[in-house]
Parts: C-alpha cells; sequence; structure tokens
C-alpha cells in the first residue's frame, strides 16, 4: 500500500488524505521495523533450515521443524510481550547464537524457561527461581544468578547461627524465667517453639541449597592416565558414509581411548547421530575401516527405546522383584533411595513408564544407565526434556563416570563443561578433531 501511494503521489502531490495515509504507513512500518521485512524472512529461513520446506505444508513436518516455524513466526510477529519454553530445543548451535542475535536487536519484553544456561547468561537481565513452591528472583544472567545465589546461602548461614544463639538464650528462660501465665509470657513460648521449629528445619534447606550450587559449579577435574598407556577403543581408518546424496561423512579418520569425553558438535542434519550409530554397529559404512576392542557400551538415545511403557518404575529397576538397585559396582541399594538422586519422590515408584513427561522418561533412562555395568557410554542429546537441577545430576554422574564418553549435544554450556575434545562438523562432511 505504500508503494501504491507513493505512485499515486506523483500525480496527486496534494492530496491530503493521500499524504496523510502515506504517513501514518511510514509511521507503521518504521515501529516495526519492516522496511527490509522479505530479507528478514529470508534470513530467519535461512538460519532456522527451513528454506527447503517453505512450500511444504506444516503438517507434513516433524515436530523439531514445527517447532522452528512458530518459533521464526512468533519473532517476525514482533509482539511486546513473548512467551518462550524451552525455545533452544530441537535447535543447533548456529540457530541459538542467531535467535540469541534477533532477540538482543529487538525491544519486547521476553519471558522464557530454559534449562539452556549459556541462553540464560547471554539473554537474561533477571533470572527467577521456582524453589519449593516459592519465588526468588536475582539480577542478570546466570553466572550472576550463581554469585549472588552464593551470597545468600552464606547470609542464611549467619542467620542461622543467629538464631541459634537467640534459641539457646531462650531455652534458658524457658528453663527459669515463665512465672506466670501472663499474654506476654506465652507469646514469647509461642515464638520460642517456632523459633525452634526453624532452627529444625534450616540446617536440611541450607545444605540442600549448598549441594545444588556445589554441583554447578564444580570444575571439571579428571586425574590422568597418560594418553599412550590408554586402552585403544574405536579406530577408525578413512571412514565415508553417505545417505542418497548426501555425503555425511568423508574420509574420517580418527582413535578413541579409554576415558576420553567427546562431544560431536554441527549443525542439525549434519550426520551427528550416523557416528553414533556407526559405532554402535547400527549402521554400515560406504568405504574405510573400523577396528573396536572388547568393551561394553551402554547407550542412551531421544527415543528411550531402553524403556517400555508397560512396566512400572520399579519394575524397571527391579526386574526380578524385590526393592533392591543393583548398582554398577555390584552393590545393592534400595530402589527409593537411588530414585531419590534423580529427583524421583516415593509415590511415582509404582507409576506406569507410559504416564511419565517427557523430562521424566528421560531421568528414568539415565537412571536406569547409571545401574549398569559399561566401559563406554554413548549419548545422543541427552540434556533435551531434563531440567537445570537434573543436568546438574546427570553432569555429577558423567563427571565421576571412569570409562569413554562419546556424545552429541547442542548445549554449549554442558558441551564446554563436561567434553575434552571436540567432533566438529565443519560442512560437506568433513569433521575436524
Amino acid at each position: 500500500r505504500y508503494e501504491e501511494i507513493s505512485d499515486l503521489l506523483s500525480t496527486k502531490y496534494d492530496d491530503e488524505e493521500l499524504l496523510q495515509e502515506y504517513a501514518n504507513l511510514g509511521t507503521f512500518i518504521d515501529h516495526h521495523n519492516a522496511w527490509d521485512i522479505d530479507n528478514k524472512i529470508e534470513r530467519i529461513l535461512q538460519e532456522f533450515q527451513l528454506k527447503e520446506y517453505e512450500h511444504k505444508p506444516i503438517e507434513l513436518l516433524s515436530g523439531g521443524e514445527q517447532r522452528r516455524v512458530s518459533l521464526a513466526g512468533l519473532i517476525l510477529k514482533k509482539p511486546d510481550i513473548l512467551l518462550l519454553d524451552e525455545p533452544t530445543n530441537h535447535l543447533d548451535v548456529y540457530m541459538v547464537e542467531f535467535l540469541e542475535q534477533i532477540i538482543l536487536k529487538e525491544k519486547f519484553t521476553l519471558l522464557f524457561i530454559s534449562h539452556d544456561r549459556y541462553f540464560i547468561d547471554n539473554i537474561a537481565t533477571n533470572v527467577v527461581e521456582i524453589d519449593n513452591g516459592h519465588l526468588r528472583k536475582f539480577s542478570g544472567g546466570y553466572k550472576s544468578y550463581l554469585a549472588q545465589k552464593e551470597q545468600l546461602i552464606l547470609n542464611m548461614q549467619k542467620e542461622h547461627h543467629n538464631l541459634v544463639r537467640q534459641l539457646k538464650a531462650e531455652a534458658h528462660w524457658m528453663q527459669h524465667g515463665v512465672t506466670a501465665r501472663r499474654k506476654r509470657n506465652e507469646r514469647r513460648k509461642s515464638e520460642y517453639f517456632e523459633l525452634k521449629e526453624q532452627v529444625k528445619t534450616n540446617p536440611g534447606k541450607i545444605k540442600k541449597m549448598t549441594v545444588d550450587l556445589q554441583m554447578e559449579q564444580k570444575s571439571f577435574n579428571h586425574g590422568g592416565v597418560s594418553q599412550n598407556k590408554r586402552k585403544m577403543l574405536f579406530e577408525l581408518d578413512n571412514v565415508h558414509k553417505k545417505l542418497g546424496n548426501k555425503v555425511l561423512i568423508k574420509d574420517f579418520t580418527t582413535r578413541i581411548l579409554q576415558k576420553d569425553t567427546i562431544a560431536i558438535v554441527g549443525p542439525n542434519g549434519c550426520g551427528k547421530s550416523t557416528i553414533l550409530k556407526i559405532l554402535l554397529n547400527r549402521m554400515q559404512i560406504d568405504s574405510g575401516t573400523i577396528k573396536k576392542g572388547d568393551f561394553k557400551v551402554g547407550y542412551f538415545d531421544q527415543h528411550r527405546e531402553m524403556l517400555s511403557d508397560d512396566d512400572t518404575i520399579v519394575d524397571t529397576f527391579c526386574p526380578n522383584g524385590g526393592d533392591q538397585v543393583l548398582l554398577n559396582d555390584g552393590r545393592y541399594m534400595h530402589v527409593f533411595g537411588y530414585l531419590k538422586n534423580f529427583l524421583f519422590p516415593k509415590e511415582y515408584l509404582t507409576k506406569k513408564i507410559g504416564v511419565l513427561s517427557g523430562g521424566e522418561k528421560n531421568r528414568v533412562a539415565l537412571a536406569l544407565l547409571f545401574t549398569k555395568n559399561i566401559d563406554v557410554l554413548i549419548l545422543d542429546e541427552p540434556t533435551n526434556d531434563l531440567d537445570i537441577p537434573t543436568i546438574n545430576i546427570l553432569e555429577d554422574y558423567l563427571m565421576n563416570f571412569q570409562g569413554a564418553l562419546i556424545f552429541v549435544s547442542h548445549d554449549r554450556y554442558f558441551v564446554d563443561k563436561i567434553a575434552k575434545k571436540l567432533l566438529v562438523y565443519t560442512g560437506d562432511g568433513e569433521i575436524m578433531e
């Protein structure tokens, strides 16, 4: 319409109605930053890898592709307030970085839920934590949240010590100072019992908060076995793999050794999961050679194939009956005691796997995997559908795992924290080590 009026004004340059509409449309386009809207749409289609589906019906797209279309549409609408629930799910690292760039340029108010800690740190100006039904607000991004949480715990510890001293004084008064049933004394007695209850419950709260924070802050530190003395697990030599006309792996050579911790990263659809399937003997290579040692492999995939929807949680961990879980070190542990480490309350034990949420199923699958006696862990997007407390638990287990770890992930914080080596897809099947 703006262009139509522009043409009309070349002959009707004194038409006040047209001039007013022209001005209003110009203001509207300015407000929506829409002068280059076609270029913006084109760039979003390219960056979110949607260009090839441009004329395809939405219902024929996968769940991940539909999420990307929905997210792109919301951003282009430029709302005043944008609410996003796990926006980085199904986005690769490059897409997430592009999303961050767009969000930082726009002026809308954004409220989002995310387990992507770098995304939170780069985007958030405030963090709201939900803990036991209570909300706490912290200023800044994720690093700032951790620093403030640490200070909060220190303040709580000081306050607790003061309360303990106050309780001792009040206990002395209770033993020697109550002389009559005056209202003032009755109120003080009531306050004493409240103080006693607070002092009793505080250490548990402080301890839980401290443990959670330490798990997040824990730095990665493995004692070293020298590389030349470590056992060879996989040896790939000039491996080539093609699917249809697309080259997924081109002349790739590498060795994977005992205690290696490797992250495989790259854009969606480049072939990251293909490497895992080749290592698992689930896919054959076109050319090259693979040598494998003698070892046990544990595999976690996004489809949770190790779980049966018809089994209860207790049946899953105790298939032969009873309530004891056999751990990978040969010890037995009560099933509730073990699953409590993965944030499952006792009433969940009799629930069927099929009624659990995606995140709960992932927690069950990971908990089950860590009971197995294995030498190599192969994980495909292990942090998908997990919240940050569960990711912290997963990281803690992985840091203490004594075998080799090979995983695919788009979670940049997780990759930085866990991986000691990267296999990076650089395009056209080329993998940089």
